[in-house]
């Protein structure tokens, strides 16, 4: 080991999520030999599918955007692009309950015009707001426009008490502000940092007039984030280890790494840690990091998902957002899921600290009646299966100041590098995040090994 440059081409990297296939694939596709090891039976991290009797189910509703660059990159890395098509444009049924006239549908959805332009018309005529609220949101959007992201001082504000300063009442936080935050961050805006909420609606509604378009997996995500993605790393070459838990890491007396699993030990010039914030602090080698502690001081948030089986189609839309209700998100699962007969809906509730541990039969007298009210024809429709999924630590909490806590890519242990959606992407706790958390830790080890990036590889700092 010379100059901070380390000889050799094996790496480890452990985690198989987005984060952990993304640098896989990168190392790989540089000439380095890589391992990537995987606790759990399959790939995909928080990302996957599971089997209920005939029906493949998605463990949550994952959607992303247009200017969700790096996982677009991934799709088309493992060829997957056709199979998780994005919308022509921007295009989301809103329908709201509160009103006392009863149910009632809205829409956002863009022209193609140049921004600010695009929303233009779909905020005028949003039935949701008064004329009053609308104005008013177009105003704060200027002014969001107008911050600059690199400001560590918005990191340390709430999101709430800037739209409140901003004149927003209430009624517009919830039946916008709201609608697209909570989605997109797991948190309300009161509890969400600043910084990562204007990151949020800056990229993904004021910067380009598609950037806000809806992807979403027409199959189970397993087959993109499992199946595909074992297919591209074998043919990459990467040697896959599922159901293999990483029990400690730690320098050899070589300069090299020593990995170690149960029945084995592996040496490695490079290891990319991938895995979720906890289970860094506890791999991670004295002096690897000036305060480890941080990492658990990195909050958690839930998303609870709520599955209905149908014996009719309730719904026509491939999904819709609600308001006046406890439901967040509704999607139409029924074709990637198998289901020959009937309706597959998925709810997907995010910042679900209310629900997340409340038992199936509670969450169905809650739920079931307002997919009723939402629904007419659910009124009719006979419920075959009822089953909720929970992801109690789905994402870290976009909290004021939890950007400090982020690490970045590269720690104080030559050859060692963290990945992960928590670490210090700029991004909020998404799919978009884990691949480029990926890409910067492959990026950080080709350096240090001597390798040339490939030429196909996502470019981060151009992107960003």
């Amino acid at each position: 080991m010379t100059d901070g440059k380390v000889t050799g081409g094996d790496a480890v990297v452990v985690g198989g999520g987005l984060a952990g296939i993304t640098a896989a694939l990168a190392l790989a596709d540089a000439g380095v030999r890589v391992t990537l090891l995987e606790g759990r039976p399959r790939l995909g991290g928080l990302a996957f599918s599971f089997q209920r009797g005939d029906l493949t189910v998605d463990n949550g509703q994952h959607v992303y955007l247009r200017c969700c660059t790096a996982y677009r990159w991934f799709l088309d890395r493992i060829e997957a692009s056709a199979l998780a098509p994005l919308q022509d444009r921007l295009d989301v049924p809103v329908l709201d309950l509160a009103k006392p006239e009863g149910r009632r549908l809205g829409r956002i959805r863009r022209d193609p015009l140049p921004v600010p332009l695009h929303l233009g018309r779909s905020l005028a005529a949003y039935p949701h707001l008064s004329l009053t609220e609308r104005a008013a949101v177009g105003r704060a959007a200027l002014a969001l426009k107008g911050l600059d992201l690199d400001d560590p001082a918005l990191d340390e504000q709430d999101f709430g008490s800037w739209l409140a300063a901003h004149g927003q009442s209430p009624r517009a936080v919830e039946a916008l502000w709201n609608l697209v935050g909570v989605a997109t961050l797991n948190a309300v805006a009161d509890d969400a940092s600043l910084g990562l909420a204007a990151m949020v609606f800056k990229t993904g509604l004021l910067s380009d007039p598609g950037a806000a378009d809806i992807g979403w997996a027409h199959v189970p995500l397993g087959e993109l984030h499992d199946r595909l993605a074992r297919k591209a790393l074998d043919s990459a070459g990467v040697r896959t280890e599922v159901r293999t838990r990483v029990t400690s890491i730690s320098p050899d007396e070589n300069g090299r790494w020593a990995v170690q699993v149960p029945g084995e030990s592996l040496s490695a010039d490079a290891v990319v840690l991938a895995v979720a914030q906890s289970e860094a602090h506890d791999l991670l080698p004295a002096g690897a990091l000036d305060d480890p502690d941080r990492l658990l001081e990195i909050g958690t948030a839930p998303i609870l998902n709520v599955h209905v089986v149908y014996d009719r189609p309730v719904l026509s839309a491939p999904f819709f957002a609600a308001l006046g209700t406890p439901v967040q998100w509704v999607f139409d699962r029924t074709a990637s899921s198998g289901l020959r007969e009937g309706q597959y809906l998925a709810v997907s509730q995010s910042a679900a600290h209310d629900d997340i541990d409340a038992p199936v039969a509670r969450l169905r007298e809650r739920y079931l009646p307002e997919l009723a009210r939402l629904l007419p024809l659910a009124r009719e429709a006979g419920v075959k299966d009822f089953f909720v999924t929970r992801e109690r630590t789905a994402t870290f909490a976009p909290t004021p100041g939890v950007g400090r806590l982020r690490p970045g890519t590269r720690t104080k242990a030559p050859g060692l590098y963290l990945a992960g959606a928590w670490t210090a992407t700029g991004w909020p706790a998404t799919m978009e995040s884990a691949v480029r958390s990926g890409v910067s830790a492959a990026d950080a080890a080709l350096g240090a090994l001597g390798r040339p990036r490939p030429r196909h590889l996502f470019d981060v700092e151009e992107a960003a």
